[in-house]
């Protein structure tokens, strides 16, 4: 495994980094031990520029997005929210799904650990997904007042069924992966020891297929959850400027 790009850095340490995984398959590797992935604003940007940095590859088939063991992705970070809440960003801006559904190569998602909120829509994104039995999965936005954002208004639809999506999004409780083995969007639920290898095995039967026709059939697949998601964005854009200016932070605890 060699390092292709560093998209990002704490203290010296990526915190998204793009490996050379294997021959054709690219690992999108989140490792920010500090927040647990929390989508900061520099966070966010190290994201989109390692997006780019797996675009300009030119022979990749294939890529690995990955977490940390105990958590995938913990969603928007607190500074994130008190800018979305005092208008310095906009929501809009937090396009992190769709730019992961718009990769040319199809995306296998390794969720050793927790996916929430924001954490949670990286997940639905990716083309195939493998999460754990034991960790965390929910769209937590209704917990902290806030009405659902980053597409999930019809992105987890999509994906999940109208039932199940619909319960996740009113509610917004976190369930454990055991809970969810069967739900649309997983191909796999398994014990957390397990997941990687699982997922990876997934990623070297799509590297075995000619890189152009893996790139057509990603671009058709991919084309309702892109579809969902602009869709969404409009709606979801006038539900903010309501909700937002009401965010109490004070709700809002690390998961």
């Amino acid at each position: 495994m060699s390092g292709w790009a560093a998209s990002g850095s704490a203290n010296g340490i990526p915190t998204v980094s793009v490996l050379e995984l294997e021959d054709d398959i690219l690992e999108l590797a989140m490792r920010d031990e500090a927040t647990g992935n929390a989508m900061s604003q520099p966070w966010v940007a190290a994201f989109l520029a390692a997006l780019d940095t797996i675009t300009a590859h030119p022979t990749a088939k294939v890529v690995l997005l990955t977490g940390l063991r105990e958590t995938f992705c913990s969603g928007a970070s607190r500074e994130t929210l008190a800018d979305l809440a005092a208008g310095r960003l906009r929501p809009d801006e937090l396009t992190l799904g769709r730019r992961l559904m718009a990769l040319p190569t199809p995306v296998v998602a390794a969720a050793e650990g927790h996916a929430i909120g924001g954490g949670l829509a990286l997940l639905v994104s990716a083309d195939l997904a493998v999460i754990a039995q034991e960790s965390r999965y929910g769209a937590n936005f209704m917990a902290l007042g806030i009405t659902p954002g980053m597409g999930m208004t019809r992105l987890l639809e999509t994906v999940m069924g109208r039932p199940l999506a619909h319960e996740l999004l009113y509610i917004g409780d976190l369930r454990r992966g055991a809970t969810l083995a069967g739900a649309a969007p997983f191909n796999a639920v398994l014990p957390r020891a397990e997941v990687r290898d699982r997922a990876l095995h997934l990623a070297r039967a799509l590297a075995e297929k000619p890189r152009d026709s893996l790139i057509h059939l990603k671009r058709v697949l991919a084309l309702p959850r892109l579809r969902a998601f602009d869709e969404a964005a409009a709606l979801e854009a006038e539900m903010h400027a309501e909700t937002l200016a009401h965010l109490d932070l004070d709700q809002w605890t690390p998961q």
